[in-house]
Order: C-alpha cells, then structure tokens, then sequence
C-alpha cells in the first residue's frame, strides 16, 4: 500500500525553559536553545500527516487555538488561528478528511487542536467529525481521574465530546485492527500514566512519535527530563529502552515540541552518548 508521510504544524508555544529542562542547569541547556528576556523557550506543537491509500491518519492534533485570551497568554500560545486547519488546508484537506486521529495521551498541548478555535461566548466544538480517536485505555482513565499534579493539563469538556461522539476507541494493546500490520505501539508511564507512542514502518525504517517522552532532539540525551514529567527516573529507564531498541533497528524519532527539527535518526556519538542523525526539519512526502 502507498503511504507517504508530511509534517504539519500546530499553534506553537512558547514556556518556560527551567520548566521544560526539569533539573538540568540553564548553563546547559541554553547551549541547546534560544531564550527570551522571560526565560522562554520556543516549542512546536508538531504533528504528522499520513495519506495511506485512500485514508487520511493524524498522529496528534497539538494544542490549537482555543484557549480564551489570558489562557492563551498564560501558556504562550502564539498564534490566534487555528494552524493546523490550515496545514491541512494546503494539503488539499479538510479536519473532515480525516479518518483515524491517533492520541498519544489528552494534556491539551498534544489533543486542544480537536476542538474548534475560541470565540467569545461560544464553547469549542470537537472536529474531524468523520474520525475515530485512538486513546490508550489506561491514559483514558487517567485524563477522566488525574492527580491534582497534572488536573489543569486535561480539559474534563473534551473529555466529553469524546465520549459522547460514539468513535472513541480505547487502546489497551501494543496494535490495533483499525491501523493494520504496520502500526504498532510502545507504552510509557514517565510523563503521564499509559502514554502511547506510535511506530509506523517507513521505507527508511520504523519511525515513532516520541510526544513527550522525548519532546525534541535536546531531550535525547538521557538524564534530562521536564519539570512537567511524573516520574523522571521512570521516564529515563523507558527512554533508554526505547533508544537502544530504535538504535539496533536503525528507527528514527518523530520530535513533536524541536523548534527545529521534526525527526532523526536514533544514533549515538563518539562517547557511546544517544543522537540523531540524518535530521530532517520537515516531512514531505516522505516514504
């Protein structure tokens, strides 16, 4: 079957860097990044378009556009329109074109582009009425009772319009009939319980969409973790399994928040240290 791959974007953000680099000291992770006079870092909201066939899959949807105003200034939200209708829109689609939106976990950063853009007095409505949204079961039961840690990552309102559309499906094994042979995914509980991460096959190799266990390319090396993470330590041990395994696959890794870069090759430097290689900034009809 014919697959091609495109990166498209989101609404980007822009937060805190102490907050994104957890423990590590500004003195390092400045090296890495662009810092602005309020300590911000800038974050893409990435996702990524698979045409297979005669289906249209999404990995992910980013945070979108519908925070009101001081909520969208809060997380720094950048734009006001809705990108990623218009990332679609240049690609000859519409949110109703797609087929399959594959959610690696509900922190409104990776799942607020299902809902439509904020106007005032208005409650955002859920999109891409014709798809089905792959959740992961225990992340699921996770979004609908979190810790008071990580409550205001959720949105309880798109919770329900999940529920309530009849095309939630919920995830609790490593594949899934509605994606076939060529889909399958890695589970991790670092950043949020029951995180789902997709690997799909490429004619380059497997490539998996990291979402936040490893964010961007800085975040691939393996004592660094976000202040947003759960279980840092946890987090570390699952990202080295998953880097050693994409490794001796020659995988690549799918960057949803690299400013610059959405994807590389799982690969390691002269001190034996992870990397990536091959990076690439942008898919485009990619096989």
């Amino acid at each position: 079957m014919s697959r091609s791959f495109h990166t498209l974007l989101g609404n980007s953000q822009k937060l805190d860097g102490g907050a994104m680099f957890g423990n590590a000291p500004k003195a390092m992770w400045q090296k890495w990044v662009e810092v602005d006079s309020e300590n911000r870092i800038d974050l893409c909201c990435r996702t990524l378009l698979i045409k297979e066939g005669d289906r249209n899959i999404l990995l992910e949807t980013g945070i979108g556009a519908f925070f009101e105003p001081k909520f969208k200034d809060r997380f720094g939200v950048v734009e006001s329109s809705h990108i990623l209708l218009e990332e679609l829109n240049a690609h000859g689609l519409s949110h109703e074109d797609i087929d399959i939106v594959v959610l690696s976990h509900l922190h409104f950063d990776h799942a607020g582009g299902l809902l439509s853009s904020f106007e005032q007095g208005e409650s955002p409505k859920l999109l891409f009425p014709n798809a089905k949204y792959l959740v992961g079961k225990a992340h699921w039961d996770r979004a609908n009772n979190p810790h008071f840690r990580d409550k205001a990552s959720f949105l309880p309102d798109l919770n329900k319009q999940l529920e309530e559309s009849g095309r939630l499906v919920l995830i609790d094994q490593s594949s899934s009939d509605l994606l076939g042979d060529d889909y399958k995914f890695h589970w991790s509980d670092g950043h949020t319980p029951g995180m789902m991460l997709t690997e799909v096959k490429t004619s380059h190799g497997p490539m998996v969409f990291a979402a936040d266990l490893i964010p961007g390319s800085a975040w691939v090396h393996l004592p660094i973790t976000m202040g947003y993470d759960r279980y840092p330590e946890h987090l570390i041990e699952e990202k080295q399994d998953l880097l050693s395994d994409l490794e001796a696959r020659n995988g690549w890794i799918y960057f949803t928040h690299d400013s610059q870069i959405a994807c590389g090759k799982v690969d390691r430097d002269e001190r034996g240290k992870f990397k990536v290689s091959d990076t690439q900034e942008k898919l485009s009809d990619w096989h």
